[in-house]
């Protein structure tokens, strides 16, 4: 089974996360009119007493097409991706449930410049850095309690081209 890759938009994204991008957000003046603020892009979810974590992931890319074995979630918070170099990425979700098979996966085509942030329990594949090694600011849920759980799928077939 070949993956297809859709545009990233705040509408085809909803049922997973947040966009976290300049692109079609409204905006104001602050700091005396030197400053856009973009308010409030996305929902950070900390569940059973967390804490928030801002991290900085460095993903290499992978060989495509890949084979896709598994994905993860994280039950107890959201979790943000937001790109730092620039570059574009690939992301690959399914929506929240206890499950996942390949019918329910989506992959999308993110550019440099938006970020998304994966809503708690979203199933997702690990950061997907495509042509160079990515950094990325991490926001997401610490404290106590497991906040990671990964599915590996019995299919073998499952596979996520380059777009």
């Amino acid at each position: 089974m070949m993956l297809k890759i859709h545009a990233l938009t705040k509408e085809a994204f909803a049922p997973y996360g947040d966009v976290i991008s300049v692109r079609e957000n409204d905006h104001f003046l602050i700091n005396n009119g030197s400053t856009e603020r973009y308010h409030d892009l996305a929902r950070v979810e900390l569940l059973k007493e967390g804490r928030a974590l801002i991290n900085i992931f460095r993903a290499t890319p992978l060989e495509y097409p890949l084979n896709v074995t598994m994905v993860e979630r994280h039950p107890l918070g959201s979790q943000a991706f937001i790109p730092m170099n620039g570059r574009p990425y690939l992301i690959l979700v399914a929506k929240a449930g206890e499950t996942v098979t390949a019918d329910d996966l989506v992959a999308f085509h993110a550019e440099g410049d938006q970020g998304v942030n994966y809503h708690a329990g979203t199933w997702h594949h690990p950061v997907l850095a495509l042509d160079r090694v990515s950094d990325f600011l991490v926001v997401d849920r610490g404290g106590e309690g497991e906040n990671c759980d990964e599915l590996f799928f019995d299919e073998k077939d499952i596979w996520l081209a380059r777009d």
